[in-house]
């Protein structure tokens, strides 16, 4: 039935960017009366998860057709990334690169940074550990380090504390940050983000209309960081133009 569902999906969104739940369960059972409420639903969150249909926030279906986020891990991210796990295989973290935000950006940055964040109790003794492989490493940098040490290096490495709960996702048996929390983190860690602040409403508006987006995920994590209110208005001022 699911494969039913999938073959009429197309017609129900058409002249529509977007359908609220209610919207689409009617349309849905003007074809399918028979169906209950629950058999609909069960339906509807199988064709989320084969990526046919998108709910970007609570009560809001589209059609995804969008591409998820996917950015390219270089060997040496993976390299990295595989010394932590066989040294800290219990530890949750995860690795990326500051060069990933170019793809959303007018003005591309001359440095970038690879950024590993571990959970709290750990992440001391994964500095430690890789301080004693890599030179140009620092833990949870202040804006004084920033000044005097980081944005004068072409290569370095950073290892800070990861939120809790934070939003993450697994690409090739790498763990990474979601595009979400990385739009969230942009706001808060302004040292680090030092070269995205002039761009956040371009990149924003890039995120919505090249990637999927799963807003109310966002938000979520964006009320961990107390942020709420400035993602909506990211979120609004992107949607209206």
């Amino acid at each position: 039935m699911a494969e039913t569902l999938e073959k009429h999906i197309n017609r129900y969104f058409k002249g529509n960017e977007r359908l609220s739940k209610q919207k689409l369960v009617g349309a849905i059972k003007k074809d399918f009366p028979d169906w209950a409420d629950n058999t609909i639903n069960m339906y509807l969150s199988r064709l989320k998860k084969q990526g046919i249909v998108n709910a970007p926030s609570r009560g809001i279906y589209e059609m995804d057709s969008h591409t998820p986020f996917q950015p390219n891990i270089s060997i040496r991210l993976k390299r990295m990334y595989n010394k932590v796990k066989r040294e800290f295989p219990y530890i949750s973290f995860c690795i990326w690169d500051t060069v990933w935000l170019n793809d959303f950006m007018r003005h591309q940055p001359f440095k970038h940074y690879v950024v590993l964040e571990v959970e709290k109790d750990a992440a001391e003794s994964v500095f430690t550990f890789l301080a004693e492989i890599y030179k140009s490493i620092f833990f949870n940098p202040d804006e004084e380090i920033f000044d005097r040490y980081i944005h004068n290096q072409d290569e370095v490495l950073i290892v800070k504390n990861m939120v809790s709960e934070a939003p993450l996702l697994e690409n090739e048996k790498i763990v990474i940050p979601a595009l979400e929390k990385l739009l969230v983190d942009m706001l808060i860690d302004t040292e680090l983000f030092s070269a995205q602040q002039n761009e956040k409403e371009f990149m924003m508006r890039t995120v919505t209309e090249k990637y999927t987006l799963n807003e109310l995920k966002m938000r979520r994590y964006a009320v961990r960081r107390n942020r709420e209110q400035e993602i909506n208005e990211l979120l609004n001022i992107s949607l209206a133009k």
